[in-house]
C-alpha cells in the first residue's frame, strides 16, 4: 500500500501513471516532497494539486503560507501543473456534529462573516476535467460556491434539512472554536493558524465568489441546501 510518509512505498503506486491528483493533509511538506519525487521518477506528465484560496491573502495568513510552500514544491518539479485553490468546504459543517448531537447547537466563531462554501464534489469535478482534458496545465483556479453565507444562515439551512431546531451560540473565545474542531487538541502552529483564520473570516462581511465551476466543468455549483439534503442522515444518526 502506498504511503506518502514512506517514499519506498511510492514507486509501485506511481508506475505507469501519466497524471497525478495530489492532496496532502496537515501542515508539513514532506508528503508533498515525496509525492513530487515519485512523480518525477515515474515521468508523470501532469499534476493537479489541491491547494487553498488562503494563498491569495494579502498579507498571506499562516494557512496560506503552508499551501504556498507546497505549490512551490510542485512548480519546482518541472512537471506541468494545475493548481486548485478552493475556499471553505461545505463538509466543514460536519465539525458541528458533536454539539448538535449533544445539545442541539452550533458554535459560531465568525459572527457577521460571510463566505461561499464549496461542495467537495464540485472540486472533484473540476479536478477530473483538469486531469483528463487539455489546456489546464500551468493554470491556477480558485473555487467557491455561489452563495455567501453566515454560520447562522448555514445552520438555519441545515436545521430545515434535518427537521430539527438548532441554536447558534457565539464562541466565548477563539480557543473554544479550536477545541470544538479538535477536541483532542491541535498542534500549537495549527491552532494559531485557525484562530487567525477565524478573525479574517469574521472581518469579511461580503465574502468572495468565483465562477470557476460554471466555467469548468460548465454548470452551476451545488448549493449548501443540496449538500445538507444529501447529508442530512449524517446529522440525525
Amino acid at each position: 500500500m502506498a504511503d506518502l510518509n514512506d517514499p519506498a512505498t511510492l514507486p509501485a503506486a506511481f508506475d505507469g501513471a501519466d497524471a497525478l491528483f495530489l492532496l496532502t493533509p496537515g501542515i508539513g511538506l514532506d508528503q508533498t516532497r515525496h509525492a513530487v519525487a515519485a512523480a518525477q521518477a515515474a515521468e508523470v506528465r501532469h499534476i493537479v494539486h489541491l491547494s487553498s484560496a488562503n494563498v491569495l491573502g494579502d498579507p498571506m495568513p499562516a494557512m496560506g503560507r503552508w499551501h504556498h510552500d507546497r505549490e512551490e514544491l510542485v512548480r519546482a518539479s518541472g512537471i506541468p501543473a494545475t493548481i486548485l485553490r478552493p475556499g471553505a468546504f461545505m463538509t466543514n459543517a460536519l465539525d458541528w456534529l458533536p454539539t448538535i448531537r449533544a445539545d442541539g447547537f452550533v458554535l459560531d466563531p465568525i459572527g457577521p462573516g460571510r463566505y461561499a462554501p464549496i461542495d467537495p464534489a464540485d472540486i472533484a469535478d473540476v479536478a477530473a476535467v483538469a486531469l483528463t482534458e487539455e489546456g489546464h496545465q500551468g493554470k491556477q483556479y480558485v473555487l467557491t460556491g455561489e452563495e455567501t453565507l453566515t454560520v447562522t444562515e448555514q445552520t438555519r439551512t441545515l436545521a430545515m434539512a434535518i427537521g430539527r431546531h438548532l441554536d447558534v451560540r457565539p464562541v466565548n473565545s477563539p480557543e473554544e472554536a479550536v477545541r470544538a474542531r479538535f477536541p483532542h487538541g491541535a498542534p500549537p502552529a495549527l491552532a494559531a493558524a485557525l484562530i487567525e483564520g477565524f478573525a479574517l473570516m469574521r472581518a469579511d462581511t461580503i465574502g468572495f465568489r468565483t465562477d470557476t465551476v460554471r466555467r469548468i466543468p460548465g454548470r452551476a455549483p451545488r448549493t449548501f441546501t443540496e449538500w445538507c439534503t444529501r447529508n442530512a442522515h449524517r446529522f440525525v444518526s
